[in-house]
Formats: C-alpha cells, sequence, structure tokens
C-alpha cells in the first residue's frame, strides 16, 4: 500500500493502538499547533518504526495539550530493511544529506566508520537518528533505521559476520562499470561502505582488498563526492542485489 503524502506524518515514541489516546510532547505540539496551526478535530498519521501507520485526530483539551487518539490503521508495518550502510563522517551539512538520502535508499543500519583520511566527526549519535525521523516523516518510511555507534574501520573488519558482504566503492579502481561485479554476487545480506572525502588510504584499501567477505565495486568514469557516490552506489545496488530486484 502507497504512502498517502498528501497528509501530514509524525513519528512517535509511543505504541500504536486503535482508540489509545497519546499526550503530544512539546516539541510536537510546537510543530502542530504552531507551525502546521492544525486545529482541533484536524487528522494525521503517526509511526513509530513497529506499529505501522495509522490515521490520528487530534483533540485540544486545553490551550497547551494535544492530544493524539489514533483511528485506524491505514498501512501494516513492513519487513525491516536489511541492507546496512557503513559510511565515514562527513562534514555537518553533507553528513544530513547524506544520512537522510541514505534512509530513503532503504538503509536498515547506519554504521558511522573511522578511517585514517575521515574528516567529519560524530559527537552524538542523536543528531543522525534526528535526520533519519526526518527522512522517513518525509517520505512515507515505516521503518527506521538502526543507528549505531561510531567504530574504526580495522576494529569493524576484525568483528564482521562472513555471512553479510561488504560492497566498498573503491575511487581507485580501473575498472568503469559496477554491474557486472554486482550481479555476481551470491549473497543476500549486503553492507554498503563508503570512504571519507579524502578516500581510503592505501594501507586501508589494502586491507579490505585482502578480506574475502569484501567486494570492491567502481562508480563509472566521473570522480564523485562522497555523499554523490554513496547514494550512486546504494541506486545501483538496490536495483541489482537489493530490494528493487
Amino acid at each position: 500500500m502507497r504512502a498517502n503524502f498528501r497528509m501530514q506524518r509524525l513519528y512517535i515514541e509511543a505504541s500504536l493502538a486503535e482508540g489509545v489516546a497519546l499526550e503530544a510532547t512539546a516539541e510536537q505540539f510546537n510543530y502542530l499547533a504552531n507551525v502546521l496551526r492544525m486545529t482541533d478535530g484536524a487528522e494525521i498519521l503517526l509511526f513509530n518504526g513497529h506499529d505501522g501507520e495509522w490515521k490520528a485526530q487530534l483533540a485540544f483539551p486545553s490551550r497547551k495539550k494535544i492530544v493524539l487518539i489514533p483511528l485506524e490503521q491505514t498501512r501494516p508495518q513492513p519487513n525491516p530493511a536489511d541492507l546496512h550502510y557503513l559510511f565515514a563522517p562527513l562534514k555537518v551539512g553533507r553528513m544530513d544529506y547524506l544520512v537522510q538520502k541514505a534512509v530513503e535508499m532503504g538503509a536498515g543500519l547506519l554504521q558511522p566508520v573511522m578511517t585514517q583520511h575521515v574528516q567529519g566527526k560524530i559527537h552524538n549519535t542523536e543528531k543522525l537518528r534526528a535526520n533519519a525521523i526526518e527522512a522517513a516523516e518525509q517520505c512515507g518510511i515505516l521503518s527506521l533505521p538502526e543507528v549505531a555507534e561510531p567504530v574504526k574501520l580495522k576494529d569493524m573488519l576484525d568483528t564482521w559476520p562472513h555471512d553479510r558482504r561488504i560492497i566498498y566503492c573503491d575511487e581507485g579502481d580501473t575498472g568503469q562499470n559496477p554491474l557486472p561485479i554486482l550481479q555476481a554476487v551470491k549473497e543476500r545480506k549486503i553492507a554498503l561502505l563508503v570512504g571519507p572525502e579524502g578516500g581510503f588510504s592505501e594501507e586501508e584499501r589494502e586491507l579490505l582488498r585482502s578480506l574475502d567477505f569484501v567486494t570492491p565495486i567502481p562508480l563509472g568514469p566521473r570522480i564523485l563526492r562522497a555523499d554523490t557516490a554513496a547514494v550512486a552506489a546504494l541506486a545501483v545496488i538496490q536495483a541489482t542485489v537489493g530490494d528493487w530486484n
């Protein structure tokens, strides 16, 4: 069932069930009453990442309180996305874009990876989660990705489960076409690894290429920014070995 983009969507933490009223938080009250200027009786779509999507009605029992009353489920909860997205943090504005696009493209896990040439920093993962929620609200997504704590590249690879193949974008690859490489991948569990703005170091490239659960791919003849490369790689992976196929 397709998302209804004519109605506003709001993520909430609480469980959703027919007729079980929920009080909006102060932040949600400000958004609904002052930003969207919704009034008593208005309807909105709610989701929490595990109970599907619900149409709800707003009630204003007082001037500074909004109650959300779920009326009916409009879409059931789908299976969670299984594509893991591993990325070197970028500078703030571009990392916000990167996280939002990864969620839109079906990432089920967001894993920051610290590499030798990384330029961005992760001060806390709450901002990443907030960006993921915003993307889900805007794009009709019901399954929110897990947001993991940053990890060093080597530490991650040392403990990696070998039943999930890592596809990594190798800017040093002399090839141009990733499709034949991806079409030869047999595993259904996939992770995409995208490096930092400065690229992987030679030491990191050698390490990645030495592992039998890692597959390097090129991304064509053009030089892409890290955030652009991420979107391009997510698209080609979803089209060949992901949930577009």
